[in-house]
């Protein structure tokens, strides 16, 4: 089986396509604008280069130092290339998080100290995986960037923004819940054997495929359904 289900086949371009997780990367985009768009008022500029500083950091970033750590998606992309790319774009991220920081609040600055701390201490399992579990992703992955973007548009906190990165972290725990079966059949698992006997005498077999079909649909379900309301609420600010 495929690594992962929007994993394309190795080799080439399509390598740095799946690298990018592309319905994960968005859900977690979608998580900026949300935090963004709960702030009072709306500076798009801002909020656009925050989502291109998450983009780059957790889309490129995290993901790349992700594929370093043990091959995951099974791309044949060089470990120097994934070494530079995840430098090149949290270097990228925190430029661009302290050019905002500059120009609204400093405290900006904490946010891009924790989120470059993150990647590495989360991705390439530091001090002995601490910060490699379930928690540290849902608060990584959902309130990290709702916070952030609220922050950075807002240039303060308030009890509205900490309640939705409670949501977030909540929904990436969700996720979280449902692939990890899902990674363990599709790459830790050579052969399923067995079948479900029905209570008219029936026989459904168990496959690989059947094993991960409702769970992985369920996850593009929660990602189309943060997005959707990312795209709600920046239409109902404009």
């Amino acid at each position: 089986m495929k690594p992962a289900f929007y994993a394309l086949r190795p080799g080439g371009w399509r390598d740095y396509v799946s690298l990018l997780h592309p319905p994960y990367t968005l859900w977690n985009l979608a998580n900026v604008v949300i935090g963004g768009c709960l702030a009072p008022t709306v500076p798009w500029g801002r909020l656009a280069l925050t989502v291109l500083a998450f983009g780059l950091a957790l889309g490129v970033g995290a993901h790349a130092l992700d594929e370093l750590n043990g091959r995951p998606l099974r791309t044949q992309i060089p470990g120097p290339v994934l070494v530079a790319l995840a430098v090149v774009s949290v270097a990228g991220a925190c430029v661009i998080g302290i050019a905002v920081a500059s120009q609204t609040t400093w405290w900006l600055l904490a946010f891009v100290a924790v989120g470059a701390f993150l990647v590495p201490a989360y991705n390439l399992e530091l001090f002995g995986g601490r910060f490699h579990s379930s928690l540290w992703l849902g608060l990584a992955w959902g309130a990290f960037p709702v916070l952030t973007a609220y922050v950075a548009c807002a240039e303060t906190m308030r009890v509205e923004a900490v309640v939705a990165a409670g949501w977030a972290t909540l929904m990436v725990l969700a996720q979280r819940t449902l692939s990890t079966p899902v990674r363990h059949v599709r790459r830790d698992v050579r052969t399923v054997s067995g079948a479900l006997e029905l209570n008219d005498g029936t026989r459904e077999s168990l496959t690989p495929e059947s094993l991960v079909a409702a769970p992985e649909a369920a996850m593009l379900l929660l990602a189309a359904a943060t997005i959707l309301l990312a795209i709600a609420l920046v239409a109902f600010r404009l």
